[in-house]
């Protein structure tokens, strides 16, 4: 067990944000590494790493101030950030002012890593939206629906989604957006929004929202007729939080699915089994089907111990040298994949469109690969 002066890792993440559970899975995915690290002895000869949290409760400026802060705190080395974009895009001239390493195990905006700065601070182990967008709109198209519908949050995310799906339907003759219909937080229906993009002639609608957005709407469409309920086909946000708890039974009545890249259920490697059990011990969870915000998890873990091998490659807390050593480390068999490698100077993302797919929610609010036979496994 390591046990000589701490080397620290930030995260500031929407903790305190009504019904998610997006930061939590961040921070059980960051801790389950540790205590894997710290038990093999650390790094840097025996040092242990130890984590920082912050709220930033998705507010721009108080994500900014955190991360102020934590860059004067000696030998803390990089800031994990949660899963809101536009809270992320805001703070990459502060990170970058300061020379602050970003971690990102979530947040999907694309110009979070294709950014103007030189060098380049951001790192991504996550989606980004216009992979998710290619996958969303396949599995639409799959389903028979050449016509879509956006339902997009007025913010830099739905923006950058709109992007992806204007990108896809240009290369894609047969595939059209028959309409776009935007939202703001904390909009109470949806159903005017829905039903307009429906006779517009959608046969799909694609929804680019969080778990409380989503349930009004899940709600709403529920109770029309079966004949006026179409496909949804949602980003991930909903997956940040409590959906399957919040929507209840009206889940069921609506064809929903949701983009993912990766899920411990039916995961059979060694490192899953090991998570899952880690993560039951710690945080008193009873198998794989009980994680919440599982993506988030996942996606922590590994980028934990990728910046692990940097900091040890580097040979000491300095942030540039770590920077260089993230875009300079050799193969990581992780969780989600093996990484041939993570980062290279020329590509900070970890993650491919290969990493891309659907899922759904199943009775007990589990996340289930589409078409997977591990539905019912009792993880």
């Amino acid at each position: 067990m390591a046990a000589g002066k701490p080397v620290f890792i930030g995260l500031d993440a929407e903790f305190g944000y009504a019904s998610s559970t997006s930061a939590e899975a961040i921070r059980q995915g960051i801790e389950i590494a540790m205590d894997e690290i710290n038990r093999a002895g650390g790094v840097l000869g025996g040092r242990p790493l130890a984590l920082e949290t912050r709220a930033n409760h998705s507010v721009p400026a108080r994500s900014i101030e955190n991360i102020k802060e934590l860059a004067q705190k000696p030998d803390l080395v990089a800031v994990f950030c949660g899963r809101f974009s536009p809270t992320v895009l805001e703070a990459l001239p502060t990170l970058h002012n300061e020379k602050m390493i970003l971690l990102d195990p979530w947040s999907a905006a694309d110009a979070i890593v294709e950014n103007r700065y030189r060098p380049n601070y951001a790192f991504r182990l996550s989606l980004k939206d216009s992979w998710a967008m290619d996958v969303m709109l396949r599995h639409a198209q799959k389903q028979g629906a050449s016509r879509v519908g956006m339902l997009l949050l007025n913010t830099s995310w739905g923006r950058s989604s709109l992007k992806g799906a204007e990108k896809y339907a240009a290369a894609h003759p047969g595939f059209r957006i028959s309409g776009t219909n935007w939202f703001n937080w904390n909009d109470k229906s949806f159903i005017e929004k829905y039903q307009s993009l429906r006779q517009g002639g959608a046969r799909a609608v694609i929804l680019v929202a969080n778990a409380n957005e989503a349930e009004i709407l899940i709600k709403e469409v529920a109770a029309l007729p079966a004949a006026q309920r179409l496909p949804i086909v949602s980003h991930w946000g909903v997956t940040g939080g409590t959906l399957a708890e919040l929507a209840g039974p009206a889940l069921g009545k609506v064809d929903f699915s949701v983009v993912q890249t990766y899920s411990f259920i039916g995961d059979q490697s060694a490192k899953a089994r090991r998570v899952v059990a880690a993560h039951n011990r710690l945080f008193k969870t009873k198998g794989a089907r009980q994680i919440k915000s599982p993506v988030g998890v996942a996606h922590a873990y590994d980028l934990t111990h990728i910046l692990a091998l940097a900091i040890n490659k580097a040979g000491s807390t300095d942030r540039k040298a770590i920077r260089s050593a993230l875009e300079q480390l050799g193969g990581y068999r992780g969780l989600i994949k093996e990484y041939r490698p993570p980062f290279t100077p020329q590509r900070h993302e970890a993650l491919s469109p290969d990493s891309v797919f659907m899922a759904g929610f199943a009775e007990d609010g589990a996340i289930v690969r589409k078409g997977a036979r591990s539905a019912s496994r009792k993880d």
